[in-house]
């Protein structure tokens, strides 16, 4: 189903790669896996320790989507939780065998999914010499705001630390990842950085939770969160409110009537985030909300009245989180 997966677009031409596609140099694979995935240990099984690596990549939105393979027996692990990224490994040949805990593992023939939050649980795999990955590298942060956004809540651990096989030969996962494919063979640039991108990759996150939750035994929005304390509530409309003066920690915890480490505490735990991040967030909503609407200000103008002095540094962080910079969003009106 995956044959040519990333290696040919929609006429038939080599897809273009930023970066060498095959390569038997250890250092050279590192360089590229650390980036794409996070850093992690990779330990050749066997006698043979010459690699023989395809490394293909794409993005949809903020997704990393890759074709892989090490072109040997290898084992995988001590992956780097810093990374903050969930890996979705989907086998295109050979087979993987990844561990669950409790000397127990699950193999992943062709066409089957493994799932593992590598932000929240260690996770370790080993690949035969024939195995070729279909891989997702999901920002775990991306899956939580959705989360938030469709159900209300954040899921807990119950969800993130549970490691789980997904879809299978005939499944709507799998077509999903069919579709993303034929999509960045047909419109790469689209799927990278336009709306297109970041509808897909919604329907990538909402698919993997909903199957996600299922293997876990959840359901999302009901019992995969504490009830969070009225004070983390609060903190959230203050922040909202008042974004745009770029309120400090220590003035969002007085507002609500607790310590700086109990608000952050409390974000961590109900919403998986913090108050800095939250406020990061509603300060770029905020200017994305006035960008598309005009009023004859220009972007510093408007990027000013929002708490950001350095347009450099706001530019980059705006363009990271919405795929676009600020003077692109304006000119689409």
């Amino acid at each position: 189903m995956f044959e040519d997966a990333l290696l040919i677009d929609a006429a038939g031409r080599p897809t273009m790669q930023h970066h060498q596609a095959f390569s038997r140099d250890w250092d050279r694979i590192k360089e590229w896996s650390d980036n794409i995935y996070m850093p992690y240990t990779v330990t050749p099984i066997g006698s043979r320790l010459k690699p023989a690596s395809d490394m293909y990549s794409a993005a949809v939105g903020k997704i990393d989507v890759t074709r892989f393979c090490y072109g040997i027996p290898v084992s995988v692990g001590e992956c780097s939780p810093e990374a903050g990224n969930i890996l979705v490994l989907t086998t295109i040949r050979g087979n993987g065998r990844h561990a669950l805990g409790g000397g127990t593992a699950v193999n992943t023939a062709v066409g089957e999914t493994f799932v593992a939050d590598c932000s929240r649980t260690d996770y370790f795999v080993e690949f035969d010499e024939d195995h070729l990955q279909l891989n997702l590298t999901v920002p775990h942060q991306l899956v939580a705001d959705h989360a938030m956004q469709w159900f209300g809540s954040v899921p807990d651990d119950r969800l993130w630390r549970h490691k789980c096989t997904i879809g299978g030969r005939g499944s709507s996962w799998l077509a999903l990842m069919d579709y993303v494919v034929r999509a960045i063979a047909e419109s790469p640039e689209a799927m990278s950085s336009e709306r297109l991108g970041a509808r897909v990759q919604e329907l990538i996150a909402a698919q993997l939770l909903d199957e996600w939750a299922t293997q876990a035994g959840l359901q999302l929005g009901v019992d995969v969160a504490s009830a969070e304390p009225a004070y983390v509530r609060s903190a959230e409309e203050y922040i909202d409110t008042f974004a745009r003066s770029v309120p400090t920690a220590s003035e969002i915890a007085a507002a609500v009537g607790v310590s700086v480490r109990a608000l952050t505490a409390g974000f961590r735990r109900y919403r998986d985030t913090t108050p800095g991040q939250r406020l990061r967030a509603r300060r770029l909503e905020g200017v994305r909300g006035e960008l598309l609407r005009s009023d004859g200000r220009t972007v510093s103008e408007i990027a000013n009245a929002w708490g950001y002095v350095n347009l450099g540094m706001f530019a980059a962080t705006y363009r990271k989180r919405f795929g676009e910079l600020p003077s692109e969003t304006r000119n689409r009106l």
